[in-house]
């Protein structure tokens, strides 16, 4: 399951510094490899909810036999999803893999009343609100630089002198999701209004220190481009993505197994477990496994397949994903990051027109989101029974 989590869900947010040529796609697998280990082991949460997301009863888990053979039958049946579309190159979401798997498991053991139907909607509705949201801020966003950098005769010494503004909202998105999203940012537990002021000091001071390594490595004498200030930008960007996904995603890995390990060592299983550090430390080496063998896959389709990615592109995207994702989890919605991702690219490739979208994929894409909580639930039901007439 980690190792899927690298090939697809770590993957998808490389993908558009990889398609922009911000980074190649083997810096993109070493930057990614190592984040991702160290978010798992020192950002990941080292107690992790028994059901995922809350979409079944904790009810069905007062067996320790049902719910250690359901903990295997889901993350096994949500790994051959993912591990079906990455082999097919298309993105999908590791945690509604996960949410579906978990569904199976619950029909299985408890009956269809153990599941809760509102949060699988909200699970439902977040496949239309994270693409469109995204499209609409990757679109403002990169028809904004257009108007101010891209159009204008001077656009190197216009991003320069814009650099600070960038840079600067990037900065704040990418505080206050490492305070509200991550497990080290929950513990900490500051107040929203407390959240903010933290986050917009912290940014007017990394903005100054980030606009004199901008004029330190990028000299006008040696650059005419807009790209290469976005392209700074954008690297910085793709780590934090890294970092913030091997704490968040490592989770949807190693939390069945937790399960597994919790009953197997106490002979009970609550509402939440201990997850020891080893764990997490196999869950972010497995997602870096999956990144360097398979991760190309996935960064072609979303950087290359949809439309052109540039650096100013690729940083719309970015942004307008990392922006999608605070705001929803804020919201209580339980959107995807591949989802916002790719409604991201959307937007960027619509912003230069229609006709620069190539929508067979972006269709091929979608049927795939719409199958994924169905196939892992059903998957999930028939590695259940499979194990229990085994076991």
């Amino acid at each position: 399951m980690a190792w899927n989590i690298g090939a697809n869900d770590v993957a998808n947010a490389m993908a558009s510094a990889v398609g922009a040529k911000a980074i190649t796609i083997r810096q993109a697998i070493f930057i990614a490899g190592i984040l991702n280990v160290l978010g798992a082991v020192f950002l990941g949460s080292h107690v992790t909810n028994t059901i995922r997301k809350g979409i079944v009863s904790t009810e069905i888990l007062a067996d320790p036999h049902l719910a250690l053979i359901g903990a295997l039958a889901a993350i096994l049946a949500a790994a051959l999803w993912v591990s079906f579309a990455t082999w097919k190159s298309l993105p999908v979401s590791t945690t509604h893999s996960i949410v579906g798997a978990m569904i199976g498991f619950g029909i299985m053991a408890g009956g269809f009343s153990v599941i809760n139907w509102g949060k699988l909607a909200a699970v439902v509705i977040s496949w239309v609100i994270s693409p469109v949201f995204s499209l609409i801020i990757s679109f403002l966003m990169f028809k904004f630089i257009i108007k101010i950098i891209i159009s204008r005769q001077d656009s190197f010494i216009r991003s320069l002198k814009w650099s600070p503004l960038f840079i600067g909202i990037t900065l704040f998105v990418v505080i206050l999701s490492f305070l509200f999203k991550t497990p080290l940012g929950k513990q900490l537990s500051l107040s929203t209004p407390m959240s903010f002021v933290l986050a917009s000091v912290l940014t007017v001071i990394l903005s100054i220190i980030g606009m004199k390594a901008l004029k330190y490595f990028i000299r006008p004498e040696k650059s005419n481009s807009a790209e290469e200030v976005f392209r700074f930008i954008q690297v910085g960007t793709s780590c934090y993505v890294a970092l913030a996904q091997g704490a968040n995603d490592v989770a949807n890995a190693v939390g069945p197994l937790a399960v597994i390990y919790f009953i197997v060592k106490t002979g009970s299983v609550g509402a939440e477990v201990q997850v020891p550090a080893f764990l997490l430390l196999f869950g972010g080496v497995g997602i870096l496994c999956g990144i360097w063998m398979a991760g190309y896959r996935v960064m072609d389709t979303l950087g290359k397949r949809i439309t052109t990615l540039t650096n100013t592109r690729g940083f719309s995207v970015e942004f307008a994903a990392a922006t999608t994702v605070l705001i929803a989890s804020k919201m209580g919605l339980p959107v995807s990051t591949t989802h916002a991702a790719v409604g991201g690219v959307m937007g960027v490739g619509i912003a230069r027109g229609i006709e620069a979208v190539n929508f067979s994929i972006i269709f091929k894409i979608m049927i795939y989101w719409v199958l994924t909580v169905p196939v892992a639930a059903i998957t999930s039901m028939i590695i259940f029974k499979i194990l229990q007439l085994i076991i």
